[in-house]
């Protein structure tokens, strides 16, 4: 099939090499810009050593499990 003007199928390639490069650049942002893709390890660890902290100032847990679990916590 023979479309307007003779471009044919160059035309279809460049339609579908731009929407493809579109298509990874919006990926490639969503993984780049802050608050994207997966948190790493650290902020993991630094979250939990905050809660740990709240629940052994709420006296939720007693001083020996706060050490106990803080080792554990530090050495991951």
């Amino acid at each position: 099939m023979m479309w307007y003007g003779g471009g044919g199928w160059w035309m279809l390639l460049w339609m579908l090499l731009f929407w493809g490069g579109v298509i990874l650049m919006i990926l490639w942002a969503v993984r780049v810009l802050p608050g994207g893709g997966r948190p790493d390890d650290r902020s993991g660890r630094n979250r939990a050593l905050e809660i740990l902290e709240e629940r052994f100032a709420r006296s939720e847990i007693d001083r020996e499990e706060f050490e106990q679990r803080r080792s554990v916590i530090e050495r991951q």
